[in-house]
């Protein structure tokens, strides 16, 4: 017998796909915490705010009374139900509980839509800076991403002439995530509607709308989601949401999506087939959450108000860096174009935005993510979803960093 090494043969799908890249920042940062250094992560999209009392309870409940056997395949016909009247009561949308689908995380809706949509050489139109699961979802689907890079100028926000150009007979969706990960860009109304009018032109496009962080909006914005605004668009989109932003419920994956009731019996025919239901558990922790007390999104918006004020204020105060102010999620997208080119103390030169984010990370143990991640470069994402008094921390750090640079 021979000894030797099987040879292992990845599906050619996955030829373009790595580890994510903050997964990665993840790591480096677990290793120098592991070494001692006292790291400050401002990478991970997770807020700090623990789940509420209530939905833990209801949880406890749900497994005290035997609720941990397989559901239907789409979710339980309360929680289908509470998340039709969810989008009753808060965004004006009528949805029946059969045109709604409950998952494993807001992830899995997507990951369904493309499944059960996309044919090899499908297009999915895709605004840059994006969630670069986005691309890599529409990949491993059979289909192609096309990203249409969104600039400061426009508030990292696609103009509807953007998007005309970019139409063409293959495209199968449109995706908008506002506020978005990871700029925390919002679409106004009017910004919106002008691109609704562009979708009426195109009605083989459907509208993908990932709106998880519709309830972290700040100052006067107001949240309107694209389907409340037209019938006919409605009848082509696909709301994406979930529990785990708003309710800091991201472990417990939860999410959800509402569509056509086609579209969501062909979904639910790749979840059959890939997870089933999702937990019943979080199902009744998702309920609760859903039925219970809202005051605590208020509450907790507030405080992101008050830290994304304090890392703007921070590091807009800090030569070579700028940071527009979001209109909502808990991001911060900061160009660090002005410090391109500059020397650090070590005698190594910042040549791009990775070259920055790593230098931060090992010279002043913070870690952000580049905006090479996210397909925008150069500028870097931090996240505020963490402590004032880490913000603060971390803030002071970067800013003498930056600081000790010799300019070009």
């Amino acid at each position: 017998m021979l000894d030797t090494e099987p040879t292992f043969r990845p599906a050619k799908r996955l030829a373009a796909q790595k580890v994510s890249e903050i997964l990665q920042i993840g790591a480096r940062a677990s290793e120098l915490k592991a070494q001692g250094h006292p790291v400050i992560v401002l990478g991970a999209g997770e807020p700090d705010f623990a789940t509420p009392d209530n939905v833990i309870e209801a949880a406890h409940r749900a497994a005290l009374a035997g609720q941990t056997v397989y559901t239907p395949l789409a979710g339980t016909p309360a929680l289908r139900a509470a998340i039709a009247q969810k989008f009753k009561r808060e965004n004006g949308l009528d949805y029946s509980p059969a045109e709604v689908i409950a998952t494993a995380g807001a992830k899995q809706v997507i990951f369904n839509a493309f499944m059960a949509t996309l044919d090899a050489g499908d297009e999915v139109v895709i605004p840059t800076p994006y969630w670069t699961t986005y691309s890599a979802m529409v990949d491993i689907c059979g289909g192609v991403p096309v990203t249409v890079q969104c600039s400061g100028e426009t508030g990292f926000k696609l103009t509807p002439e953007q998007l005309e150009a970019a139409i063409t007979p293959k495209t199968r969706w449109l995706m908008l995530n506002s506020p978005s990960n990871p700029t925390g860009a919002a679409y106004s109304v009017d910004e919106t509607l002008k691109l609704l009018e562009v979708l009426e032109r195109h009605p083989h496009v459907w509208l993908l709308s990932d709106e998880i962080y519709e309830h972290i909006v700040y100052d006067d914005f107001a949240f309107v989601s694209p389907a409340a605004l037209s019938p006919a668009i409605k009848a082509r989109t696909l709301i994406v949401n979930g529990v785990s932003k708003a309710y800091a419920m991201t472990g417990w994956r939860l999410g959800y999506g509402a569509g056509p009731e086609a579209l969501i019996r062909a979904m639910t025919v790749v979840q059959s087939q890939s997870t089933s239901n999702p937990c019943s558990i979080a199902q009744a922790a998702a309920l609760e959450a859903l039925t219970g007390p809202q005051d605590l999104l208020a509450e907790r918006c507030a405080s992101f108000r008050a830290r994304r004020d304090l890392v703007v204020d921070a590091i807009n105060a800090i030569e070579g860096l700028y940071c527009r102010k979001p209109e909502g999620a808990f991001y911060a997208f900061a160009s660090c174009e002005g410090l391109l080119g500059s020397t650090t103390p070590e005698g190594k030169t910042l040549k791009s935005d990775r070259d920055f984010c790593a230098w931060l990370l090992e010279a002043a143990h913070v870690a952000m993510v580049p905006g090479a991640a996210f397909g925008l470069s150069p500028y870097f994402r931090i996240s505020y979803a963490t402590s004032e008094a880490e913000l603060t921390e971390a803030m002071a750090r970067i800013t003498k960093a930056c600081a000790g640079l010799v300019r070009p």
